[in-house]
């Protein structure tokens, strides 16, 4: 059963695609510490020493890096259904 049309069963395919790439992408990123990403990173307002806002910050890219991974895999739920339904509107398209 098809629940969407054509255009918008392709448009979701693309848009899964470069999520599951730009979130996937993210999350190496932030998993290898890239500076560039630091601003992003949950801020802790009080460190009580170095090691401590090492710790932090290390565990908030973490934390980061596991979202962006989770949010890809959503992405990843969302290619499915969205590559079922332009297969089913190509599929009833044929056959009539």
């Amino acid at each position: 059963m098809a629940c969407c049309g054509p255009k918008l069963s392709l448009c979701g395919l693309i848009i899964s695609v470069w999520g599951i790439i730009q979130l996937g992408l993210m999350g190496v990123f932030y998993y290898v510490e890239a500076v560039a990403l630091a601003e992003d990173v949950p801020e802790v307002s009080s460190y009580k020493s170095i090691d401590d806002f090492y710790t932090k910050m290390t565990n908030g890219y973490q934390q980061n890096a596991y979202n962006c991974w989770i949010a890809a895999l959503l992405y990843l739920i969302t290619l499915a259904v969205s590559a079922h339904q332009f297969w089913m509107n190509n599929r009833s398209s044929l056959s009539v």
